[in-house]
């Protein structure tokens, strides 16, 4: 398993955010990801318009997942209506 950082940006509004965190996290964890530490960095303006939006929720997840697993989160993010953005950056050992 590696390490990986994942940058999600969320709608503002809180019945979304918290529909699409939960949505993720069950994600994640179906698919065998150890989640190391959340941080939630807060409301940011986007550099362009995201679905419509200017704003966005960001939140930092440290996880641990297998490397096969990541183009399965990236076909199941895709689906989630609730996440405006994701960026999976692998960690240096």
């Amino acid at each position: 398993m590696r390490r990986y950082e994942l940058t999600v940006i969320f709608p503002l509004e809180e019945d979304q955010h918290q529909a699409g965190r939960e949505l993720l996290l069950s994600d994640l964890a179906a698919n065998g990801a150890e989640i190391e530490k959340t941080d939630e960095t807060g409301d940011r303006d986007l550099a362009y318009e995201v679905k419509k939006r200017k704003r966005g929720k960001y939140v930092l997840f440290t996880l641990k997942a297998d490397p096969a697993k990541i183009a399965v989160f990236d076909r199941v993010f895709k689906l989630n209506a609730n996440l405006l953005k994701y960026l999976f950056v692998r960690l240096e050992e």
